[in-house]
């Protein structure tokens, strides 16, 4: 088992060595204001049982829950996902893999009937691999039940570590899992936002047989805005007995905003059953690179559905500040209501005009738990084509 825990200080004036301790195998911080991502790499036989099992049912299997919390995120940990449990996986050996695996990690009232009903193909970005065949989505508020399986099923009864690293999760950003069966190993991460008063903890090799390394990172000035620069203190639990500085500078997936974005977004009323959802970006985006388009990825549970027929009308799409529904996948009939429709939803991607106002875009809701339609999130990027 590997492990290593990276945090990335958000304002670097605040941060000195001497907050850093390193003792018998361990390194203690004191109050360093960061962002966390814990990140651990396991062999296929360093797994129990059944988590073995699990993952020996797919090819390709990526689990990613994001939380309902706003949080904030600095470079490289920009990627954001819709807030809920999203699967993505190969098509399975076995045609019972899929909601056997949801009910019992994540709860037994997810909506999940069969691999086949339940999930939907996956979005293909021209241009970019595929990372799997088909997804799962579920607007999941919480860990809870996923932290009850793992406290049970992993953790020795002696472990009070063990339990507490388990329990963490229930306050984390975002969690990641992701295993392909062309690697031998099962990849976890997770991200925790900055505590108020930073993170005054202390972080123990857990084993001989482990590697940790621990990095306090910041960012360093770089002109180039396909790679992004750190500088800091890397420490390898166990073996050093200081922290060593260290400088090096990797390639960026995502070009950084030139200002900082919010948006809001709302349903005008009278909402009725063909409610529009408009979106409001602020200040105005202007596109980092020439090759960058913007886009808006909408990932609807199926009380919610879109009328691609609505946007096949280029003065409909003008309209709307759009210029195209480039994708759309899974639940879209446009007659049945929620309780026939077995799949968990639909995704869908439109190209926006770069924005100097609102973005609208018009959705149907079915009838049915009309809450959860409103619970459901939308993520917005910038897609470099060079």
């Amino acid at each position: 088992m590997k492990q290593r825990v990276t945090y990335l200080v958000k304002d670097p004036d605040t941060f000195t060595p001497e907050k850093l301790q390193v003792k018998d195998a361990s390194i203690t911080l004191d109050a360093v204001e960061a962002v966390k991502e814990h990140r651990i790499t396991f062999s296929l036989d360093e797994l129990p049982a059944e988590f073995r099992n699990i993952v020996n049912q797919f090819p390709a299997l990526h689990v990613k829950w994001a939380s309902t919390k706003p949080y904030s995120t600095i470079p490289p940990f920009t990627s954001r996902v819709t807030p809920g449990l999203h699967i993505l996986f190969s098509q399975p050996h076995s045609e019972d893999a899929l909601c056997p695996i949801v009910h019992a990690l994540f709860g037994p009232d997810l909506k999940c009937s069969s691999t086949e009903k339940t999930a939907t193909p996956v979005i293909q970005i021209e241009g970019a691999p595929p990372i799997a065949e088909l997804q799962y989505f579920f607007y999941l508020p919480s860990l809870d039940n996923l932290v009850s399986h793992l406290k049970h099923s992993i953790c020795p009864s002696a472990s009070q570590s063990c339990r507490e690293a388990v329990d963490s999760l229930r306050e984390a950003s975002y969690l990641d899992i992701d295993y392909t069966q062309a690697s031998p190993s099962i990849v976890v991460t997770a991200f925790w936002d900055s505590p108020p008063s930073g993170w005054s903890e202390r972080l123990s090799l857990p084993s001989q047989i482990t590697t940790t390394e621990v990095g306090i990172l910041m960012h360093e000035t770089n002109p180039d805005p396909e790679d992004i620069a750190f500088s800091g203190f890397l420490t390898v639990l166990g073996r050093d007995t200081a922290p060593k500085p260290t400088r090096f500078q990797t390639p960026s997936k995502h070009y950084p905003l030139s200002t900082p974005q919010t948006y809001t977004s709302t349903f005008p009323p009278p909402t009725g059953l063909h409610p529009t959802l408009s979106i409001h970006l602020s200040p105005s985006i202007t596109p980092p690179d020439e090759s960058c388009t913007l886009h808006t990825h909408l990932t609807l549970p199926s009380t919610l559905f879109i009328d691609r027929y609505q946007f096949s009308d280029p003065l409909s799409l003008a309209a709307h500040n759009l210029l195209s529904l480039r994708n759309l996948t899974g639940a879209t009939d446009l007659e049945a209501p929620e309780w026939v429709v077995p799949a968990w939803g639909s995704s869908a991607l439109f190209e926006v005009v770069a924005p100097s106002g609102e973005q609208r875009g018009e959705l149907e809701r079915k009838g049915g738990n009309t809450a959860r339609g409103a619970a459901s999130g939308f993520v917005l990027g910038v897609r470099c084509t060079e």
